[in-house]
């Protein structure tokens, strides 16, 4: 009996592997992400590097469990952070079993999906599916089949594709069939009711990032990072501390804003929506510093949790 007959017959036919979303900033990675496994797991602005960090999402049904990897968007690192984004990306590609290269339906490819097709998908050999993205919004059949084409082009093979709405769930069942075709068998890694690796510590303090992004605009996010200094938790409620990190004394004053109107939006905005997830009361303080420049500061980087681990 070959090994690939005797896994089907240990595991009764059942696949488990893990899928790797790769895109430019904002294709819409974190919002699919959400879709799928059926909560808000991975923050989502209209901001470029709002995934900073891997984050894995579970869908677990009577016949296969796929862990997402959600990885940032992709472009040339430029300090850092940006090499550790970079690394995270190269990371999770070389650990995969089938890599989604999520794109843009409303647009025809750009300079990032060309760098991106060259310096990560070109050079592997796991399966590659094109998802095309945001079909909710191309309108114009003609122009998005020519869109679709132009991603087609990217690649020597011809790679299946499939048309999207991560934002009202539209074809993603027919993505989830097409993943599960390409996926090892084997047996559950993560019990059937877990739908993320992330703790509460982490969905806290990417929760109040995305606050700031969504609060601040243009004028914080690139430098603002957030550490959950305590996190404790009670019958009732649970109460959290958080430091909130910026690079000058300008950035703080902007986020702390006019007797503290600007934090205090963000504050109740974040404690809102920690209370949602975890279904009780929350006690959220937030405080801001400054680490000039700790973007390129290594050192300031791995306090603040970008390493690898």
């Amino acid at each position: 009996m070959k090994i690939n007959d005797l896994a089907k017959l240990n595991n009764q036919n059942y696949k488990c592997g893990y899928v790797c979303l790769v895109a430019r900033p904002n294709a819409g990675k974190s919002t699919l992400l959400n879709y799928i496994t059926g909560q808000k797991i991975a923050i989502t602005t209209p901001v470029a590097q709002t995934t900073r960090k891997q984050i894995k999402g579970i869908y677990t049904d009577a016949e296969a469990q796929i862990i997402f990897v959600d990885t940032p968007g992709v472009h040339k690192p430029l300090n850092e952070l940006g090499e550790f984004l970079f690394e995270q990306t190269k990371k999770a590609l070389d650990d995969v079993d089938v890599i989604l290269f999520l794109v843009d339906s409303t647009t025809p490819k750009g300079k990032g999906d060309v760098w991106i097709a060259d310096n990560f998908l070109k050079k592997t050999k796991k399966p590659i599916i094109i998802v095309a993205n945001k079909i909710d919004l191309a309108e114009d059949k003609i122009k998005k089949e020519a869109n679709l084409c132009s991603y087609k082009t990217l690649f020597d093979v011809n790679l299946p594709i499939v048309s999207i709405s991560s934002k009202t769930g539209k074809n993603i069942n027919k993505l989830l069939e097409l993943i599960k075709e390409s996926l090892p068998f084997g047996i559950k890694l993560y019990p059937e009711d877990v739908i993320t690796d992330q703790n509460m510590r982490m969905i806290t303090s990417e929760v109040i990032r995305e606050k700031i992004i969504l609060n601040t605009k243009d004028e914080i996010p690139h430098s603002v990072a957030v550490m959950v200094d305590e996190y404790t938790s009670e019958d009732k409620i649970d109460k959290i501390k958080a430091t909130i990190f910026v690079s000058t004394d300008s950035q703080k004053g902007i986020l702390i804003g006019k007797m503290g109107s600007m934090l205090k939006k963000i504050g109740i905005e974040s404690r809102r929506e920690i209370e949602e997830i975890i279904e009780k009361k929350v006690f959220l303080e937030l405080f801001v510093k400054v680490k000039k420049n700790w973007q390129k500061d290594k050192n300031a980087l791995k306090m603040l949790g970008y390493e690898d681990v």
